[in-house]
């Protein structure tokens, strides 16, 4: 036997060893190190690590988020009604030798767990809360409170949780007609009260219109009187003036707006004597 022929077998039994011996792990998963079936490592990170042959095996696990999409659940209301559900959940695997343990690192089962658990605190939150709450209040606050309760337990499956959504909530049909008609009802007592607020503010505003609209005339009324006061005063006062300069003129103007007055309608008829004083400027003499 030549040295070539020992060289070789060696040399391939050795690469093999060494291939063996090396293992690597992707960039979204996470692995466990075994020997003899017992666990030496976990969580190892991506990358290119060693084992020994025979002696140690390895099992990877996905470390991406994955979606629990749950089945439609009735749940019943502190009405004691039910309503229909509809909900997801994302999670990962966050400790990897813990998810190992407990579930045997089978997604399938740690999905059990997950939709048991999350029934479980959806049931007792839901009991608290009203159909109309349910319907109309952010459901963020739900999603935090379900969140804060089902992270611990997630937490022994070593399962971290990233997300939890409610879908849709859905009336059962004998439960939305009932339910529909009280929320109209109570839109139609909203509305009324607003329209009879409305109508009150609208007379309110409409006397108080009033109100300063009297105010308004009744000054303008006075203002009207002082100024006609003030001109039948200045009026005089010029009468009493020209009166003092020239009583005469003063007397002739006065008789000649008597005339005009007395004149204008064609068809009145005047009984006076002709030597009455009010044709005294009609005489040749004057």
């Amino acid at each position: 036997m030549n040295k070539a022929q020992v060289i070789v077998p060696v040399s391939l039994a050795f690469l093999g060893l060494a291939a063996m011996s090396v293992f690597h792990v992707n960039e979204h998963e996470r692995a466990i190190l075994f020997r003899l079936g017992e666990i030496v490592t976990s969580d190892i990170k991506p990358g290119l690590h060693f084992k020994t042959p025979i002696i140690n095996n390895v099992s990877t696990f996905d470390a991406r988020v994955l979606t629990l999409d749950a089945k439609s659940e009735r749940f019943l209301t502190s009405e004691k009604k039910n309503v229909i559900v509809d909900s997801f959940v994302k999670w990962r695997i966050g400790d990897v030798g813990l998810f190992y343990t407990t579930v045997g690192g089978d997604e399938f089962q740690a999905n059990l767990r997950l939709d048991q658990i999350m029934k479980d605190a959806m049931r007792s939150e839901f009991g608290v809360r009203t159909i109309k709450q349910l319907i109309s209040e952010d459901r963020s606050e739900l999603r935090d409170t379900l969140l804060e309760k089902l992270a611990p337990t997630a937490q022994k499956f070593g399962i971290e949780l990233i997300d939890i959504r409610i879908k849709r909530i859905d009336l059962p049909p004998e439960v939305s007609s009932s339910v529909f008609q009280r929320m109209r009802a109570e839109r139609e007592r909203v509305a009324r009260e607003f329209r009879s607020q409305g109508a009150e503010s609208a007379e309110l505003i409409s006397a108080e219109a009033d109100k300063q609209k009297q105010v308004i005339v009744a000054n303008a009324q006075r203002e009207s009187e002082n100024v006609r006061g003030r001109g039948d005063a200045e009026s005089a006062e010029i009468y009493a003036k020209s009166f003092g300069k020239n009583p005469e003129f003063y007397a002739f103007y006065r008789s000649l707006q008597a005339y005009q007055a007395s004149f204008e309608n064609t068809q009145d008829t005047l009984v006076l004597k002709p030597n009455s004083d009010f044709f005294k400027y009609f005489s040749s003499e004057k």
